[in-house]
Parts: C-alpha cells; structure tokens; sequence
C-alpha cells in the first residue's frame, strides 16, 4: 500500500466508527497493519477501541507499538498512560508520563496526570511540584473550562499546603542552628530561606545615576559597619529637641520635599508636589552647607559634623529633617547612585509609621537609627493621626573603599565639566 491507499483506508475505517460499526472499523485497520506494516494511527484506534471495550491490557500493547511506531507524539504516551492507569501499573504510567514530558516540558495533561499520580501515591512533595507546573502553564492560557479552573484551585491548595509543611519542617529542623547565632547574623540566611518559601522578593539595585558594581545590594546595612551610629542615637533627644524648637517658633521654615518643575508630566509623586504632606528643612543639601539653617540648629549641625559623611561635589552629603503628616503614603521608589548608603533617625514616631526596603518592612521607633540602600526599592507610610519626623543624612557606602571614594570626588567635577549634570539626592 503506499500513502494514498493507506490514507484513503484510514479515511473509510474512520467512517464506519463514526456510524457505530466497530467491527468493519477494526478490520479496516487490521488489514492496513497487515499489508503496510506498523501504522501509528490503525494501532492507536485499535487501542482506544480495546481500553473502551474494557481490556487496558491489550489497549497498552497496542499503545506502545504506535508510540513505538511515531516516538515523536506525546498522544501516544498520553493514551499509554491511561491504559496502564487502568491496569493499577503506577510505575508504567509514570514512566509514560515521563516520556511525554521528554518530548514536550510544558504538556499540560501530563503535568495533571503526574501530580494526580504523585498525589494517589501519597508522594506530596513531588505532587506539589508538579501542581506548581501546572499552575504554572495554566497561567498562559487564554480561555480556561470551569473544569480546568475547578482542578486549579485543587492545585493552588496543594501547593499551599506543602510549602506550609515544609516550612514548618524547616522551622523544626533549624531552630536550634537559628538560636545558635544572633539575628543579625542569621539575617541574610532568614531572607534566604523566606525567598525560597515564597515569603519575600529578593531585589536588586536599580540606580537612575551612576552604579558602582559589585557591592552587595543590601536592603538594610549590617549596624557593625558604623560604628558611631549608638553615639549618634544617644544624642536624639538633643536633636529632637531642636527640631520641635524649630517647629513652634517658625513652622514656615518647612518646605514641601517633592517640588518637580512646571510641567512635569503626571507622575506618582504628583500628589506630593509642592505639598506639605512630605515636608523637609535641609542643612546640608547636595553637598552644600546651609549656614543659615545650620544655625538655627547648632546642636545638630555638630553631631552631624562629627560623622563620617558622604563627600561628592555638588551631590553629597545631604542632611534633612523629614516630616511626613499622617495619613501620607511614599510611593515605591529608588535613588540615584549606590555609592551612599542613607541613614535614619527616627525622632518623633507615632504608631504606624513603616518603612520597606526590598524585600523587608520595618517600624521606624524614636531614637534607633539604620542605615539601607535607596537604590533598592522602597516606600514609607504614616498611618497615623499625628506628624513623623526624623533626620536623614547620606554616608558612605561601607562597602567602597577609601581610594575608591577618592577617585569619585575625583570623577565628579571631571565628569560635570563635560556636562554630566545628574545630581544624586536623598529621599525617604
């Protein structure tokens, strides 16, 4: 027979099950199989027509000999899998399964089939494994039958329920290797594990200025890295002090912090422009002093001269009280150039007012400063009836090394004259 007869044949054999005679059906493609050999498509009617007549065990003979016959169709193995899941043959139908996988990754019935079997045979983990797969493509797809959305929910479930158990396993399994050291130094382990578990994002730098590589993209600064920041936490009542002096006797003196130029684009910082939501008074702004605003707070001025700060021309440091009125929300944002790491000191602080960094939030409490990255994302909210304020300046990045700032305050005015005119500034 060549392929015209064997088509035309297939074609008639077709017809017969379409009007219910099986027999003349089956014997159509026995012949075709007869005289032209082992015919993917006669094996495989017949061994629908065996698993629908009740004999999974002749239906998967005839099954592997059309898969054998076209190794390259993930049908075959598909209907392979059914009989022998008929036959009670887990080991054979995951073997089938696996197969199809072979051909194609992202089958989707037999992602569905192998969980369904991982999950018959009490194997959770790899059922949840491969219920995350499923879910997985499932999100590609267009249109979905309310069978398949009702299957999905299964899924989703499953999986929720083994990552609850497995973190519960970690937990258990870790608690005393946890105890055994501090929460600072388990901190990056703990973030490790959260994003494993699917509790956090891990987030990277995003610079809109200059990006200094390799430093660690580190939400929150290890406080070992600065070494005077109790010093500086002792003296929050002085500052706080000066701050709220400042307030009664000229509540002008507070600026809106977002003031973006006449005709500025709608954007997300457009409720705050030229608001007092988010106020500021600067003493030092892109590294420039501000002698008349440092002596209206000489207390500050020399604690903050004290430390350690960034030194860029016309960039750095940047030294400002921040006043956000309650109910102000800072949308997700992030700075300029990582060369600095920003630093907070929370002086007046009324219940609900947060702060995330990346992956981690945390509450701002009067008088325990940090220091974080602000090229990785964050935002800030005071969700109470009363004002937030702290003191924010701009130091070194810990991780950059001190000829390596040298050749950055070099780098600037070189790169200005030229007309690079990005300046970096500091945000909440």
């Amino acid at each position: 027979m060549n392929e015209t007869d064997i088509r035309n044949r297939l074609l008639t054999a077709g017809q017969a099950q379409r009007t219910g005679d099986r027999q003349a059906a089956a014997a159509i493609y026995r012949d075709i199989i007869a005289r032209a050999g082992e015919q993917p498509v006669a094996l495989n009617a017949l061994g629908m027509q065996a698993l629908g007549s009740g004999d999974p065990v002749a239906a998967a003979a005839l099954f592997r000999r059309a898969a054998a016959a076209d190794p390259r169709s993930p049908d075959l193995c598909i209907n392979l899998a059914t009989a022998l899941r008929r036959q009670g043959d887990d080991a054979g139908e995951q073997a089938a399964l696996e197969a199809v996988l072979a051909i194609d990754q992202r089958h989707f019935m037999a992602l569905v089939r192998l969980a369904e079997l991982f999950e018959r045979t009490g194997q959770e983990a790899r059922a949840a494994e491969r219920w995350s797969g499923v879910l997985a493509i499932a999100a590609l797809m267009d249109d979905r039958s309310p069978a398949v959305e009702t299957m999905l929910v299964h899924a989703r479930a499953k999986v929720v329920r083994q990552q609850a158990s497995f973190a519960d396993a970690i937990e258990a399994g870790l608690g005393a290797a946890r105890e055994a050291v501090t929460q600072g130094a388990r901190r990056r382990f703990d973030a490790c594990i959260d994003h494993l578990l699917g509790r956090r994002e891990i987030h990277a730098n995003r610079c809109s200025g200059l990006h200094f590589p390799f430093l660690p993209a580190d939400e929150f600064f290890d406080r070992d890295h600065f070494p005077w920041m109790a010093k500086l936490e002792a003296q929050t009542d002085v500052i706080r002090a000066e701050l709220v002096a400042l307030l009664a006797e000229d509540a002008a003196a507070i600026t809106p912090y977002v003031a973006m130029p006449s005709g500025t684009p709608e954007n997300k910082w457009s409720p705050l422009d030229n608001r007092l939501a988010w106020g500021a008074f600067h003493l030092w702004k892109n590294g420039r002093r501000d002698d008349a605003a440092c002596a209206r707070c000489p207390a500050t001025t020399a604690i903050i001269e004290a430390l350690p700060l960034a030194e860029l021309p016309e960039r750095a440091p940047t030294v400002f009280f921040s006043l956000l009125q309650p109910g102000t929300h800072l949308p997700a944002h992030s700075g300029v150039s990582n060369v600095r790491a920003i630093v907070h000191l929370p002086l007046i602080v009324p219940a609900g007012c947060t702060f995330r960094v990346g992956g981690e939030t945390r509450d701002w409490r009067e008088g325990e400063a940090w220091a974080f990255d602000d090229t990785i994302d964050h935002e800030a909210w005071n969700r109470s009836d009363a004002l937030r304020a702290i003191l924010i300046f701009d130091v070194w990045n810990p991780h950059i090394r001190a000829e390596e700032r040298a050749l950055l305050r070099a780098f600037f005015p070189v790169a200005d004259a030229h007309g690079y005119d990005l300046r970096a500034s500091v945000g909440d």
